[in-house]
């Protein structure tokens, strides 16, 4: 048993429940006033099933935008389906929220990014950032650290 406290998939849980509660909303409302989401994922991970046109045309990553037409959209437990609309063509998609890479409503500049082992560097100066906290050997006060200076 690890003796650390895994954070990083803490938080990568945590968002992700946070997209499945906005889309459970979506799929039971409608999207609200402006707001539309660009959605970044993995194709090649295991679980996503979209038309092998769009797999040959996206082979590593696809963006796709939900906002003026979609249907057929279903949330579950592990990912969502959606229908959209290419060229005229409806095609039906499958996306586990692992497969998720960027999830962003640029209607209110909101946008969440999920790293993989593989963007370990890319995470590195981040954390650095983060834990830039001038320590002084009697003050037991924490610093807050805002989350806006992360947003890209």
């Amino acid at each position: 048993m690890s003796q650390d406290i895994d954070y990083g998939n803490l938080m990568h849980t945590a968002m992700r429940g946070l997209i499945k509660t906005v889309l459970t909303s979506v799929s039971e409302n409608g999207l609200p006033g402006a707001h539309h989401f660009f959605i970044t994922f993995d194709t090649r991970q295991d679980g996503v099933e979209l038309a092998n046109w769009l797999r040959d045309r996206y082979p590593e990553e696809m963006t796709i935008v939900m906002q003026h037409w979609f249907e057929n959209l279903e949330v579950g437990d592990d990912g969502f389906a959606i229908t959209l609309n290419f060229g005229d063509a409806p095609e039906p998609l499958y996306i586990p929220y692992g497969a998720i890479k960027t999830f962003v409503d640029p209607s209110v500049e909101f946008g969440l990014r999920f790293e993989s082992p593989d963007d370990e560097d890319e995470i590195e100066p981040i954390v650095e950032e983060a834990i830039e906290i001038e320590e002084e050997p009697d003050q037991h006060d924490a610093e807050v650290v805002s989350l806006d200076s992360f947003r890209k």
